[in-house]
């Protein structure tokens, strides 16, 4: 591997780059959110209106958020180090042991990054990847499980590499599929992403599957930038990390967690990377002139968060009581089956007409706000999408409104 390009000239590349080609690409990739708005605006709801549309956690916050932000709030008068707190990496680092089977412990001080949320964390990564990277052979690429997430999209075409979509549906176990790799496609790969559990089907990779993606990485020079924001969210057995199949050192992976999810604090703009400590080194470089700081007082909850566990499986019992509530509303209908991790249903509609249709109906006839799963995916090569027959459920809502919110999409689709 390369060492990145000195800063003042990733940012003379970047103020040199044609912008065109970028707009272009970015109103083709349009937010899932502004597309579902398009669809149902001039729609009135059939019913007092329920969104399940948005993965926005609705419990409760922990109870010790306030009094640290209290305890703490001098610090917002100052700038906070981009690298975070030294307390903070050392909570994380104590934590990433704790949660998973690693073969040592992660170092915080060079393994350890602290995150505006994972959202500018992902996207930024592959700005970093492109040029850590050492060349491609071939126009760089970044994969993409498709659906996906938007800002692993958007990371690929800010780097200016061409994202290629890898269709992840019932047939893969909805995840990529690593036997349709080609060697050719590999060596020119910056970086993979993917999400496990994965938005929007809520499949979790395996130990087996996660070893093989990091040896391709290492044969190929790529990275794997691991979304592991839905990690503590399952009903049975907690899914496995990247960084459990990259270990002892770490090599061509990172891992990228927030407490969005964890701890039911979407607002609060806190999560991590940890591992390839070269890759993150040189990612820190770009973050000290692109990337927010995190202030001082959220990083303190951080530290509360990743020290205490009892909210956490609370929020996992919630989420368990509410699938326990799409186990008996739904049944066997859509294509349902209780997804391995995230709070997500992914409900096949091709016999309602399809992801579009699916939730114009229920929102016309029952008010209930979905994702359809044409949003949420992008086109093959071969003209299909792998979302074109699926809508998205959040499940967030409390019991109460998660049940409503069930039985009127039964009835409505039948």
């Amino acid at each position: 591997m390369r060492r990145a390009a000195p800063l003042f000239m990733m940012y003379r590349m970047t103020r040199q780059a044609p912008l065109l080609p970028v707009r272009a690409a970015v109103h083709d990739a349009r937010s899932p959110f502004v597309r579902l708005r398009e669809l149902l605006d001039d729609v009135p709801p059939g019913q007092p209106a329920i969104s399940m549309a948005v993965g926005e956690p609705q419990h409760p916050i922990p109870p010790f958020v306030g009094p640290v932000i209290a305890a703490h709030v001098e610090e917002f008068g100052r700038y906070p180090m981009n690298k975070g707190l030294e307390p903070f990496a050392d909570a994380v680092g104590k934590w990433l042991d704790r949660r998973y089977r690693l073969a040592r412990r992660v170092d915080p001080a060079t393994e350890v990054l602290v995150l505006s949320g994972t959202r500018e964390g992902l996207f930024l990564a592959a700005l970093a990847a492109k040029r850590w990277v050492s060349p491609r052979a071939g126009r760089p690429a970044v994969l993409v499980p498709n659906p996906f997430y938007a800002a692993y999209a958007a990371g690929a075409l800010a780097a200016e590499c061409e994202p290629v979509y890898l269709p992840a549906t019932a047939a893969s176990g909805f995840l990529p599929d690593l036997n349709a790799l080609k060697d050719d496609l590999l060596a020119r790969t910056v970086a993979v992403y993917l999400a496990s559990p994965s938005n929007p089907q809520g499949a979790v990779a395996d130990r087996a599957y996660l070893t093989r993606l990091v040896a391709l990485a290492r044969r190929h020079g790529f990275l794997v930038l691991a979304d592991e924001c839905y990690c503590e969210i399952y009903s049975e057995r907690p899914p496995t990390g990247i960084l459990e199949a990259a270990a002892p050192d770490f090599a061509n992976v990172v891992a990228f967690h927030s407490l969005s999810k964890r701890s039911s604090l979407p607002g609060l703009r806190v999560g991590f990377a940890a591992g390839d400590r070269r890759f993150l080194a040189a990612y820190l470089e770009l973050r000290n002139v692109a990337a927010p700081q995190v202030p001082m007082p959220l990083q303190r909850v951080a530290i509360a968060a990743y020290g205490e566990e009892t909210h956490v499986e609370q929020n996992r019992q919630l989420y368990r009581e509410t699938f326990d509530l799409a186990d008996q509303i739904i049944g066997d209908r859509y294509g349902y089956r209780r997804p391995a991790g995230g709070f997500f249903l992914w409900l096949d509609v091709a016999a309602q007409g399809g992801s579009e249709a699916a939730t114009l109906a229920l929102w016309r006839e029952a008010g209930v706000r979905v994702v359809p799963g044409r949003y949420l995916a992008r086109e093959q090569a071969d003209g299909s999408n792998p979302g074109a027959d699926y809508i998205r459920v959040a499940m967030v809502q409390n019991k109460e409104t998660t049940a409503e919110a069930l039985h009127r999409l039964v009835a409505v689709l039948g």
